[in-house]
């Protein structure tokens, strides 16, 4: 099964469509532009989503839910946001069908034209807003820290499975707060919240900073992310958190009464991540035989696959494979017997590392007798035999050495591929070869956009922490005056 997927070295881009498709985590659906996430990248999903919902709510957020229709007015009154959203606007204009009288299928009744045209939300920061105005009238109704699970749509025309679809699934924090101090000390809090997630969770390296006017969220007065490099050396803009000021406050008219008695308007904040985070987890730890996961996202930690020649001998392997299945799950481990008995030891061993699950356990006659399991680890495939009396602590230790092994694997791989850079002759070369390059740059959208433009290498953000290079130096385009270094790359 494992042949069926494209080697990295050969094509990276066909080898994460093999590895999405072949491990079941999603495919293309009927509507262009589509996904249908399968039952087992839904799983890996879930996961993701408890953990993040977990520490949302740690922070003091609570889930709310808002329409999935937007008014088109809505957007028109903040001129960023729908400058930055009008294109990729997917417009509900009718309500009803009807049956075409030219007997040629369903068409639209043009008696049902919406007085008013609908937009399918994109991202909610419109109607929430006007909603907020209902909510808000003291600095007692102060701080609203919302958040809420949804899918959006953004009509793109060129898409890629997890990494940019018409539709895909999100979480989407929408605060409120009193003053500004408080709205930009929310947008980091929950900047560094995507970062542990991704971090301990995820085991990508990511890193924080902020993005560049040019590449903010529309509508925002700033903007910060967190930065991962995948293993072609491209980056990948993995969440995003927005300081968005008074402008959707004022755009809503929504103010608060002060302690004074004085009207003031509100300051805001967004933030989110998406499915993107499931391009993210094949593209950092995925190699030639498949999936890698992180034990903390595995929705299965441990297969076991019994190996037996008759069938007395596998209903005794069965027997002591359930024994330690329920040893292992008191452990806190999901355990899997893969007893289908119509396919060979092999090929399962093949199917489970494709999927990327932890560690598999073989167990045979010879092991009952010998009181033994084969165990290997699917993110270095070696292979030991361990004794039955530490099989379940073993296991279980395991777990955490091959989390902190991925982990380390990406941060070094990063690591190798991160150069500073300071002419412009090595900074076109570097960049063809991928990675992150630390580099000087004289602030101004112009150079920005020109080296876009040349290079098609835009900046990933600047950052405050993994790589903080504030030091005196020439913009390595203009070889104008610069205070600090910034992450150029290529990205998804």
């Amino acid at each position: 099964m494992a042949k069926e997927v494209t080697s990295k070295e050969e094509n990276y881009s066909l080898w994460y469509n093999n590895l999405v498709v072949k491990a079941d985590l999603a495919e293309n659906s009927a509507v262009r532009g589509c996904m249908v996430i399968k039952p087992y990248g839904y799983a890996i999903w879930e996961k993701m989503q408890r953990q993040l919902d977990s520490m949302f709510k740690e922070t003091g957020h609570q889930n709310a839910y808002f329409p999935l229709f937007i008014p088109k007015s809505f957007l028109s009154k903040e001129a960023e946001h729908v400058e930055g959203f009008a294109k990729e606007c997917a417009v509900v204009t009718h309500h009803r069908l009807m049956v075409d009288p030219n007997g040629k299928g369903v068409v639209v009744d043009p008696d049902a034209k919406l007085e008013e045209e609908l937009i399918v939300r994109p991202t909610s920061e419109t109607i929430i807003w006007n909603t907020y105005k209902n909510w808000i009238t003291s600095y007692r109704d102060l701080p609203i820290l919302c958040n809420q699970w949804a899918n959006v749509v953004r009509w793109e025309m060129r898409t890629r499975l997890f990494l940019r679809t018409a539709e895909f699934l999100w979480q989407e924090g929408h605060t409120a707060h009193a003053t500004m101090e408080e709205a930009q000390k929310e947008t980091e809090t929950m900047v560094q919240v995507y970062a542990k997630f991704a971090r301990e969770y995820m085991a990508v390296p990511v890193v924080v900073g902020h993005k560049t006017e040019s590449e903010r969220f529309a509508g925002a007065v700033d903007t910060m992310c967190i930065e991962a490099m995948m293993q072609d050396g491209k980056a990948l803009q993995a969440g995003t958190s927005h300081f968005l000021g008074q402008n959707f406050a004022k755009a809503f008219d929504v103010k608060y009464t002060t302690k004074e008695g004085k009207p003031e308007y509100v300051w805001a904040t967004s933030w989110g991540v998406s499915t993107r985070l499931m391009g993210a987890l094949i593209m950092a730890h995925g190699d030639n035989n498949g999936l890698v996961l992180p034990p903390r996202l595995a929705p299965i930690h441990v297969v076991m696959v019994p190996v037996f020649k008759k069938p007395e001998e596998e209903e005794a392997v069965l027997a002591k494979m359930r024994e330690f299945k329920e040893l292992m799950e008191r452990a806190g481990l999901t355990v899997k017997i893969d007893d289908r008995d119509n396919l060979r030891s092999g090929f399962k061993y093949a199917e489970w590392e494709l999927k990327g699950v932890p560690v598999r356990i073989a167990m045979g006659p010879r092991d009952l007798e010998n009181r033994t399991a084969e165990v290997v680890r699917r993110d270095t495939l070696e292979k030991e035999f361990v004794n039955w009396d530490s099989l379940v602590e073993h296991v279980a230790a395991l777990m955490e050495q091959i989390q902190q092994n991925i982990y380390k694997k990406a941060l070094d791989f990063r690591n190798a591929n991160t150069y500073k850079v300071d002419s412009w002759d090595e900074f076109k070369q570097k960049i063809e070869e991928g990675g992150f390059l630390l580099c000087h740059w004289d602030g101004t959208k112009e150079t920005e956009a020109k080296i876009q433009e040349e290079t098609k290498a835009t900046i990933r953000c600047i950052p405050i922490d993994s790589f903080v290079c504030e030091e005196e130096g020439k913009c390595v385009y203009s070889g104008k005056p610069s205070k600090r270094r910034v992450i150029f790359a290529k990205s998804y």
